[in-house]
């Protein structure tokens, strides 16, 4: 029997995926790494959707090689229920600061861990 890697560490390491600039840049690694039901509440206040952050997440900020990139700093996580994952963390990026919380679920083997649900919220 194969055991299952630790959830926490599991959705921690599609976090950090998802803020590095070649995987932003890459329409088949977000689509691999984002919940089909996925919504975001941005820094900007904004609220993306699935489809709207599998067509234009190459566009934002942290997406390019020769620009800032988003540095993370605190993350945690917690396991709310099996395959439910909770993480928070700051991020710092071209001079801003933001505190995040990112939902990671698992719906099945093949699939793996997906962002559900992501918030950022600026702060000083």
């Amino acid at each position: 029997m194969r055991q299952e890697r630790n959830p926490v560490s599991a959705a921690i390491e599609g976090e950090l995926r998802l803020l590095d600039p070649a995987v932003r840049s890459s329409r088949a690694e977000v689509v691999r790494l984002l919940d089909p039901e996925f919504t975001e509440v941005g820094a900007s206040g904004r609220r993306y959707t699935y489809a709207e952050m599998t067509a234009e997440l190459h566009d934002h900020p942290g997406s390019s090689a020769d620009g800032p990139v988003y540095v993370p700093s605190e993350i945690t996580g917690v396991l709310l229920a099996p395959h439910l994952v909770h993480l928070t963390y700051e991020t710092h990026f071209a001079g801003c600061r933001a505190l995040r919380s990112s939902l990671w679920r698992k719906q099945d083997e093949n699939t793996g861990w997906r962002m559900y649900y992501h918030q950022g919220t600026p702060t000083s």
